[in-house]
């Protein structure tokens, strides 16, 4: 008595496939459009906020008349444009370093430590008061609790012991 332990695909798993990568497709151009629709929406938005204020140079400044990149630069939507990038980018900076600020309270959580509470206390701390805290903060979630107690239970126990002296 043999039992085939091979599943067999039913015969439309060809267009299950196929409708999987279409709606994984259709998704992304959908966010793609999302995220450029936002793009310019802000661009436009933030271009209405202020106006390029410049001195016209003349033509005689420049040897071969008037760059092209200047009228892009007089622009007032690629000036939004512009600015809406550098603020993401700010963001995203200010995002990244929370994020490498709250890595002690993460490695601690992940660790299932008890110390979890002080190094998010320490990490505050760290963040309002002085960067001592966090690095404290960083080092107490980092750190081989089991491996420091053992080796300080060495210690100990071998601080009670007389040291033998060899005879030389």
């Amino acid at each position: 008595m043999t039992h085939n332990n091979h599943e067999t695909l039913p015969k439309d798993a060809g267009g299950n496939k196929i409708i999987r990568i279409a709606k994984t497709t259709l998704l992304y151009i959908f966010k793609l459009i999302v995220g450029m629709a936002i793009l310019v929406g802000a661009s436009v938005a933030l271009s209405k906020l202020g106006a390029i204020h410049g001195k016209d140079l003349p033509e005689s400044y420049f040897s071969n008349g008037y760059p092209t990149i200047v009228k892009l630069l007089d622009s007032e939507v690629f000036m939004g444009f512009v600015f809406f990038v550098t603020v993401a980018i700010l963001v995203y900076v200010v995002y990244l370093f929370w994020c490498l600020h709250e890595v002690a309270v993460h490695r601690a959580a992940a660790m299932s430590s008890a110390h979890t509470q002080i190094v998010f206390a320490l990490s505050l701390c760290g963040l309002f008061i002085d960067k001592t805290w966090w690095v404290l903060a960083i080092i107490i979630a980092f750190a081989r609790w089991d491996v420091l107690s053992a080796g300080l239970s060495n210690i100990i126990r071998n601080g009670r012991e007389p040291i033998e002296k060899s005879e030389a």
